[in-house]
């Protein structure tokens, strides 16, 4: 009889469960996409690593109320909720987008207690863009 191949990776002697607050997270960057349809939080850390999401849809809003700035308040909330527990106290916030959640997030943001080092507007502006559709003939 030969000897059964061992499993590499298997669970069983490891550590089981989630490995989530493991990391500690002193400083970080808060991206902030602000649709007219929804807003959307998005924590990393200075690397760029995604520590923590929320948007208006994951809140509880449905349909057009995701796009309210009560919802994106709610929104930065609840994503900026689990980063503070894991030791975030710096952060830098990055706005983009025109919907009406970008200054209701970042009052938010600002109301939570972590030290902001700078906001910037990182909306995408065209230097004169894509070339237009032709003219409609009728």
């Amino acid at each position: 009889m030969t000897k059964p191949i061992p499993r590499i990776g298997s669970r069983k002697n490891g550590r089981s469960g989630s490995r989530k607050n493991g990391r500690r997270i002193p400083k970080g960057v808060i991206h902030v996409q602000a649709s007219f349809n929804n807003t959307i939080v998005t924590v990393t850390d200075v690397r760029g690593r995604v520590v923590s999401w929320a948007s208006a849809g994951t809140s509880g809003f449905k349909g057009t109320k995701r796009g309210t700035p009560y919802a994106a308040q709610a929104a930065a909330l609840n994503a900026i909720r689990t980063v503070v527990d894991q030791g975030m106290q710096r952060a830098e916030v990055m706005i983009k987008g025109p919907g009406l959640g970008r200054d209701a997030a970042l009052r938010a943001i600002r109301r939570s207690g972590l030290l902001l080092s700078f906001v910037r507007d990182v909306t995408p502006m065209p230097h004169n863009g894509c070339r237009p559709p032709k003219k409609r003939r009728v």
